[in-house]
């Protein structure tokens, strides 16, 4: 049955191919990006040009998720005579640096992006699914949400962030009907790694001498990496999965993980047991009937 979809971040990359693998599934897709009379104009004419000539239903709507307002006008236009099947938090950008040399504004922006993007949308489409007794939240994380790595301190926390977001959602939802789960790519060639923020501190980073031209040699090794790795670096893959996700009924799995995982697989597949038991022991004292 043809849904209709909402997907934030939807300019390029991830976004950008996930729109058009739904639509071309027969799938009404709202392409929520920021600057479409601004940064993302060409984008966005991009994306209506192609809906018209592949006769496919997507239409570009502005949205910026670091602003409440936006994102609350935006989800209201886009359920006001649809009904809100699934919401994709996929916006999001990755700071790569010396952890110690992002200044506390940096900090701020990559938690408003990637951990308050979501929650600001998720808060605004709720109201509608839980009127309507469904719906299913897609929010985009990584596998840096499961692992830590050097110099990807900043990011790695806010998708940390974002699996505990999403994960308490998750079960608290679960009584209306409605699914939030996560999806966790490995490494790939988007856009993310040439337009990764660097930290501001300049004092501190002198303080670290040639370590800190150490964010240059790991973007250039994972980016050598992902060359090497076909299903690293193909978008494509990501894109396919949300799709069978969407496809699901019911029963979603909580985590998927897509690509070269760097043992996210192993870690998420060990904490099922003690998270279920842990949530099974909780369900007689928060969930209440009358």
């Amino acid at each position: 049955m043809n849904k209709t979809i909402v997907i934030t971040g939807a300019s390029r990359g991830i976004g950008l191919l996930t729109v058009k693998t739904l639509a071309r599934e027969g799938h009404q897709v709202f392409a929520a990006m920021r600057g479409t009379q601004g940064k993302n104009k060409e984008e966005a004419q991009i994306l209506e040009n192609y809906a018209k000539e592949k006769s496919v239903h997507i239409k570009v709507i502005e949205m910026d998720v670091t602003d409440e307002e936006s994102v609350n006008h935006a989800i209201k236009t886009i359920a006001t005579g649809n009904k809100l099947d699934v919401v994709i938090n996929n916006a999001g950008i990755m700071p790569v640096g010396l952890t110690e040399a992002f200044t506390i504004e940096d900090y701020q922006r990559c938690m408003d992006v990637n951990v308050y993007g979501p929650a600001r949308v998720m808060r605004a489409a709720l109201p509608f699914m839980r009127e309507q007794k469904s719906g299913l939240f897609i929010n985009i994380s990584s596998n840096a949400g499961r692992i830590a790595i050097p110099y990807f301190g900043v990011y790695c926390a806010s998708k940390f962030a974002l699996e505990a977001y999403t994960e308490s959602m998750h079960y608290e939802l679960e009584p209306f009907g409605i699914e939030a789960v996560l999806v966790e790519p490995g490494g790939h060639g988007t856009n993310l790694i040439h337009s990764a923020p660097k930290p501001s501190d300049e004092q501190v980073l002198g303080q670290y001498g040639n370590l800190a031209t150490g964010r240059d040699r790991l973007l250039g090794m994972f980016e050598g990496m992902f060359a090497q790795q076909e299903d690293a670096t193909n978008a494509q893959n990501i894109a396919d999965e949300i799709l069978s996700l969407i496809n699901m009924e019911v029963k979603r799995p909580l985590r998927t993980t897509v690509g070269h995982d760097m043992g996210v697989g192993i870690i998420n597949a060990a904490s099922i047991d003690p998270q279920q038991e842990l949530v099974e022991s909780l369900k007689s004292v928060y969930l209440v009937t009358e």
